[in-house]
């Protein structure tokens, strides 16, 4: 289980994340919602360790993970698929997703798992086509599936149906559910499309000025009021 504990975050002279506190439990989406600029992916950063938290604690499985580096949270099985997916785009579908593999001792670091294919068959006709030649729902397609190389007892999602095709947001939205339904691992998914959010939260978050206004049960979120809170 996540459990985060009270972080705090300056950038300049502004507080960006104050006193945010929330669990995500393994076999359940725990959608986190709110307007642009409210400390979203500051969040998800310091949970990644790329920025170190000014206090608070995050607990991973019983571990004080807090002020581990990037590569030990990744080891620890925390996987990471950011905004603007960050794919390699002059390396192969393959290569990247190999990339995914890089916790591993090399002896089981070789081969693409088969379960990724079976997620994402289109990355099993493209594997030999470079990432930068993909769309935009490919990429999305491709970023997470590197992210589920490493086999991660928590996967944090940042925007994924960003500029993305209605298309491959619904078959996106199936594998969130199917990962979820292995009841093995915690999802944290973070989004500004509420009906996307609505259909897959086990429980939601809604953050205001960084910190955690509302909570709840993924479905009560229409009679909660959420939409009206993370609206535009």
């Amino acid at each position: 289980m996540l459990d985060v504990s009270n972080l705090q975050q300056y950038y300049g002279g502004s507080h960006i994340l104050r006193g945010v506190t929330f669990t995500a439990r393994p076999g359940e989406v725990t959608c986190l919602l709110g307007r642009n600029g409210v400390g979203k992916s500051t969040l998800l950063k310091c949970l990644m360790g790329l920025i170190p938290a000014k206090s608070g604690q995050v607990t991973w499985n019983g571990a004080d993970i807090t002020h581990r580096k990037p590569y030990q949270r990744v080891n620890a099985g925390v996987a990471y698929v950011p905004q603007g997916r960050e794919i390699f785009p002059r390396l192969t579908v393959e290569e990247n997703l190999l990339m995914g593999l890089s916790r591993f001792p090399a002896g089981k670091a070789g081969q693409v798992p088969e379960e990724i294919y079976q997620l994402f068959p289109v990355l099993k006709e493209m594997k030999q086509r470079r990432g930068g030649d993909l769309s935009g729902g490919q990429q999305q397609q491709l970023a997470i599936g590197r992210a589920l190389a490493c086999k991660p007892g928590l996967l944090i999602l940042d925007e994924p149906t960003e500029g993305i095709q209605p298309s491959v947001i619904k078959e996106i939205g199936q594998v969130i559910r199917t990962l979820s339904a292995r009841g093995d691992m915690a999802i944290l998914l973070v989004e500004q499309f509420y009906d996307f959010a609505a259909e897959l939260a086990d429980q939601y978050l809604v953050m205001s000025r960084g910190t955690i206004i509302q909570q709840g049960a993924g479905a009560q979120m229409e009679a909660d009021g959420v939409r009206g809170l993370v609206a535009i």
